[in-house]
C-alpha cells in the first residue's frame, strides 16, 4: 500500500461511520417513562442527596469508580512532538479504547489548552471528582515530572503518567527475568541507559527500587554522556550524573552488562555491542526503530538476551502490558494513589507470569509449540488471557498492605472471577486470528478478486502480511480496481479463460477428467468447466499452486459449495461436511453450528458436527464447552427432533466421555449458568461457561447467527468450512470487506493445521 493510500485508510478509520473511536454507552434502562423519571428527575434527586451526606457514595451510585481521565495538553505526543491538545486527541482517545479492550475501564479523554504548570495542575484538580484516576499522556519533560508530583500529592484518587511508568514497569519485570537467565545480580551490573526523559528517567529509578546502584548507572542525552562536571543539568538529570570521566556511547558500552534504549534509531554499533560484558542484556526499545536493529544485534552476540518495542520480535516491551491492570487494580480497591509498592508489585506479576506455563491459546496464537522462559520469552505477551487474573489482584494488594486501599478486598478467587468475566472470555479473537496467520502467511486464491470489496479485503491482508493474494477473475477489472483503490503489489492475476491460462487450463481439466471421468465427465466437458473460476480456484489448491481459497462473495452458498465437494471433497474419515460461524459476544466467543450445510442432520450427524466443531474451538486455543440445543431440556418431549438431540448427546457421552457436552437443552439453560445449576444440577455443564452450541437443524442455527449478527451487531467469522481435504472457505453472500479479512486468516490457520498434520 503506498503512503498517500495509508494515510487515507488511517483518516477513513477515524472519520467513518462516526467520527472518533469512543463513545457513551447507557448502562440503565430507559425505555419508559418510569425509567426517565429514576435517571433524571424527580428521582435523581435522591442519589444526589446520599452523596452530599457522604462524597464516597458516588463509587455507589455514578460511574466515577470505573472512570479513567486520559488527560495531555499535546506537548509530546508520540514522536510527533508538540502538536498541540486538539492533534492529540486521536491518540487519547486510542488510549481510551485500549484501557477498555484490555481492562474493561472506561475512558473521557480531556485535552487542555496550555503549556503552563499551574494552569494545567488547577484544571486538573478542577475536574477530579468527575473521575476514579488519572492517566497523564503525552506531556513533555521536565513539566511531566512536576505535575504527575503535585497532582498525586494534592488529590484523592489515583495519578500515572504512563509515558514514564508503563516502560518503566515492563521493562523492569523483563530485566528481572533476563538478569536470571544471564546469571546476574540487579546489584552488581553496570547499566547503560540511552535517553534522560521522562520514560528513561523513571525506568532508572525503578531499578534503583530493585536493586540497580546508581554508582553502576551511565545517563546518556543528546549531548553525551551526564557527568557532574556538567552545567545548567535539571535536577532529574542530576540524580543520575556520573564521575566517570568519559563522554561517549561507544565509551560507556565497554564491560556494561545492560543497556537501556529510549533515545533514538540506530545509534548502537556492532563494535559498541562487542565491547559488552558476556550475556550481554540490551533493551533497544526506541520506536518505530530501535537503538540497533534485532537481527544485527543478534547475529552480533549470540549470547546476547534482546528486546524491543516491536511486536515482531521477541521479548516486546509494550505498555499494554501494564497501564489497563494497574488502574483496575487500583479502582478496584479505590486506591487514593498508585504507589511504589503497586509498581513494583506489578514488575513482579509480570516477571513471575513469564515464567509460569503458557496457555495453548497464546501458543496458538504467536504460532509457537510451547513458549517457555528463557532468552527469547523474558515477558509475557499481549494476548495472554492471564494478565488481567494475575496483575491487577498483585497491584490491589499491594495497595492495601501499604495502606492506600479505601475498599479492601477479601475473596480474592471470587475477585479473579469477576475479573475473568469482564470482557468475556476472550474479544480478543480476532487479534489473536490475525496475529496467528501473520507467523506463517500463505498462498490464498480469492476466486472473486474483481469485486471491490474482495480486493480490498486482500489488500488489507498483503498489507499486514496475514497472507499471500493470488487474484482471481477478469485481468483488466482487476488492475483498474488496484489502481482505484492504490494497490501497489507485484502480486499474481489469473483470468481463467484468458489464453495465457490455455496450458495451466488443460492441466487441471486432465487432472479432474482423470479423477471424474467415471462419472459422466468428459475430457471436453472438464476443459470447458475450468473456465469457471471456482472450479479452476479449487484445482489451484488440489494441485499445490495455492495453500487455501476464499469464495462466494457473489454467488449462492450452494452454487459454491457443488464445485468443492467435487474436486477437493471430504477429509480422510469423514462422512459428512459442516460449518460453524465464530460470533464475538459480549460474554466472548461462541460457536454456532451447523449454520450452513446439513438442513436436517440426523443424531448421527449432530454428533459429527460437534466433534469437528470442537476440534475447530481446540484450534482457536480453547477448550470447547459444548450444548446441544433442542425446544426441549433433558427429556422433557419425546418427539422426534428433540428424541434425535438425546440420541445424539448419549453416543458422545459413551464413545466420547472426555468431551464436555450436554443436551438436549433450551438456549437459556445452555447460556445462563445460575439457571442450569438450580434446575439441572446434574448436567455435565454446571460451573463451566459453554462457548458453543450445536443446532437441531439448519433452520436454527442460520436465524440464530444473522439474529445475532443484526440486532447486537455481533461481529461474525464464517462460515468456517469443517471436514474439507483442503482449506476451503465459502463466504456469505456480499461479505463485509472485514469478514472477508477474518475468512482469510481463518483459512491460513486452516492450512498451517493441515500442513503440519502431512509434513
Amino acid at each position: 500500500m503506498s503512503k498517500q493510500s495509508k494515510r487515507r485508510e488511517a483518516l477513513v478509520y477515524h472519520a467513518k461511520p462516526t467520527p472518533g473511536k469512543i463513545k457513551v454507552v447507557p448502562t440503565k434502562k430507559y425505555a419508559t417513562q418510569r425509567d426517565l423519571a429514576l435517571a433524571y428527575s424527580p428521582g435523581v434527586a435522591e442519589p444526589c442527596l446520599e452523596i452530599e451526606k457522604d462524597k464516597d457514595n458516588a463509587y455507589k451510585y455514578t460511574a466515577k469508580g470505573n472512570l479513567v481521565a486520559v488527560i495531555s495538553n499535546g506537548t509530546a505526543v508520540l514522536g510527533l512532538g508538540n502538536i498541540g491538545p486538539e492533534a492529540s486527541k486521536p491518540v487519547m482517545e486510542g488510549k481510551g479504547l485500549l484501557f477498555k479492550i484490555f481492562a474493561d475501564i472506561d475512558v473521557f479523554d480531556i485535552e487542555i489548552n496550555t503549556e503552563n504548570i499551574e494552569e494545567f495542575i488547577a484544571t486538573v484538580k478542577n475536574i477530579a471528582p468527575t473521575f476514579g484516576g488519572i492517566n497523564l499522556e503525552d506531556i513533555k519533560a521536565p513539566e511531566a515530572f512536576e505535575i504527575e508530583c503535585r497532582l498525586k500529592d494534592e488529590l484523592d484518587i489515583p495519578v500515572m503518567h504512563d509515558d514514564q511508568h508503563g516502560t518503566a514497569i515492563i521493562s523492569a519485570a523483563a530485566l528481572l527475568n533476563a538478569l536470571e537467565i544471564a546469571d546476574k545480580n540487579i546489584e552488581d551490573v553496570s547499566i547503560v541507559v540511552s535517553g534522560a526523559g521522562a520514560a528513561a528517567i523513571s525506568c532508572t529509578r525503578l531499578y534503583q527500587a530493585f536493586g540497580a546502584r546508581r554508582e553502576n548507572i551511565v545517563m546518556l542525552d543528546s549531548k553525551g554522556v551526564i557527568r557532574k562536571d556538567r552545567e545548567n543539568l535539571t535536577d532529574e538529570k542530576s540524580e543520575f550524573a556520573t564521575h566517570r570521566k568519559i563522554d561517549a556511547l561507544d565509551e560507556a558500552m565497554q564491560n556494561a552488562d545492560v543497556f537501556i534504549g529510549l533515545s533514538k534509531a540506530d545509534i548502537v554499533t556492532p563494535a559498541m555491542l562487542k565491547t559488552m560484558a558476556i550475556n550481554p542484556i540490551v533493551f533497544a526499545m526506541a520506536n518505530p526503530n530501535p537503538e540497533i536493529k534485532y537481527q544485527l544485534a543478534i547475529d552480533t552476540r549470540d549470547d546476547i538476551i534482546m528486546a524491543t518495542g516491536r511486536s515482531d520480535h521477541p521479548n516486546q516491551v509494550n505498555n499494554v502490558l501494564g497501564f489497563p491492570f494497574i488502574f483496575r487494580g487500583a479502582l478496584d480497591v479505590r486506591a487514593t494513589k498508585i504507589n511504589e509498592p503497586m509498581k513494583m508489585a506489578a514488575v513482579k506479576a509480570l516477571s513471575k507470569l513469564a515464567k509460569e506455563a503458557v496457555p495453548e491459546q497464546v501458543n496458538i496464537a504467536y504460532d509457537e509449540t510451547r513458549l517457555t522462559f528463557g532468552k527469547d520469552y523474558i515477558i509475557p505477551k499481549p494476548f495472554d488471557p492471564r494478565l488481567i487474573a494475575e496483575v491487577p489482584p498483585a497491584v490491589a494488594k499491594a495497595a492495601i498492605e501499604s495502606g492506600v486501599a479505601k475498599e479492601p478486598i477479601t475473596d480474592w478467587d471470587k475477585y479473579k472471577t469477576t475479573l475473568l468475566e469482564r470482557l468475556g472470555s476472550d474479544n480478543k479473537l480476532v487479534r489473536l486470528l490475525l496475529g496467528r496467520a501473520r507467523t506463517n502467511p500463505k498462498r490464498i486464491v480469492y476466486a472473486e478478486a474483481d469485486h471491490l470489496d474482495v480486493l480490498k479485503a486482500a489488500q488489507i491482508v498483503y498489507d499486514e502480511g496475514v497472507a499471500i493474494p493470488i487474484l482471481l477473475g477478469r485481468r483488466d477489472t482487476i488492475l483498474e480496481l488496484m489502481e482505484e483503490i492504490e494497490f501497489e503489489a507485484d502480486l499474481e492475476i489469473i483470468d481463467p479463460k484468458s489464453e495465457e491460462e490455455n496450458e495451466r487450463r488443460n492441466r487441471y481439466a486432465e487432472a479432474y477428467w482423470k479423477r471424474r471421468h467415471r462419472k459422466g465427465v468428459t475430457q471436453y466437458s472438464a476443459r470447458k468447466i475450468m473456465r469457471e473460476r471456482n472450479y479452476f480456484a479449487a484445482m489451484m489448491v488440489n494441485q499445490g499452486d495455492a495453500d487455501g481459497l476464499i469464495s462466494g462473495y457473489s454467488r449462492s452458498y450452494p452454487s459454491v459449495v457443488k464445485p468443492m465437494l467435487e474436486l477437493i471433497g471430504m477429509a480422510n474419515g469423514v462422512s459428512r461436511i459442516a460449518t460453524t460461524n465464530v460470533m464475538m459476544t459480549e460474554r466472548g466467543p461462541l460457536f454456532l453450528s451447523d449454520t450452513s450445510i446439513n438442513i436436517e442432520p440426523t443424531a448421527k450427524d449432530l454428533a459429527k458436527i460437534a466433534q469437528m466443531t470442537s476440534r475447530v474451538v481446540k484450534m482457536f486455543g480453547m477448550e470447547p464447552v459444548v450444548a446441544m440445543i433442542s425446544y426441549s431440556n433433558f427429556g422433557s418431549s419425546e418427539n422426534d427432533r428433540a428424541s434425535k438431540v438425546r440420541e445424539a448427546v448419549s453416543y458422545l457421552h459413551k464413545s466420547y466421555p472426555e468431551m464436555i457436552v450436554d443436551g438436549e437443552l433450551q438456549t437459556d439453560f445452555a447460556l445462563n449458568s445460575e439457571m442450569l445449576q438450580d434446575i439441572f444440577p446434574f448436567s455435565k455443564l454446571v460451573g463451566k461457561k459453554v462457548n458453543t452450541l450445536v443446532f437441531p437443524n439448519l433452520d436454527a442455527a442460520n436465524i440464530t447467527y444473522k439474529l445475532l449478527k443484526e440486532l447486537n451487531k455481533a461481529d461474525s467469522i464464517g462460515p468456517i468450512m469443517m471436514g474439507m481435504r483442503k482449506p476451503v472457505h465459502i463466504l456469505q453472500l456480499d461479505a463485509s470487506v472485514d469478514e472477508i479479512v477474518n475468512m482469510t486468516a481463518i483459512a491460513v490457520i486452516d492450512a498451517q493445521e493441515k500442513g503440519k498434520k502431512h509434513s
